[in-house]
């Protein structure tokens, strides 16, 4: 544990903000799973349960928690799976 005042505030700060890029991942992550069962299993929503993963997933890439080919990367796997089902 840290004795200097500024280095206990980072340690809160830093605790904070892993949490909430953690909620944030996990999100991410849910909605690209969602989206997947959505299309394997023929749901009558699966085109909005996909527009809505490739929502989180372009607004993790503005705030850089996923670099910018790695988000074309998933949004085009989905893509072309909604497009093979």
């Amino acid at each position: 544990m840290p004795n200097i005042k500024s280095a206990k505030k980072r340690v809160k700060v830093q605790a904070k903000k892993a949490a909430n890029n953690k909620a944030a991942n996990s999100a991410l992550k849910t909605a690209i799973k969602k989206a997947n069962a959505a299309i394997d299993a023929n749901a009558e929503d699966k085109e909005v349960v996909v527009k809505e993963a490739v929502k989180k997933i372009d607004q993790a890439a503005a705030k850089n928690r996923l670099h910018k080919n790695t988000a074309a990367r998933k949004k085009s796997n989905l893509q072309n799976k909604l497009n093979q089902a």
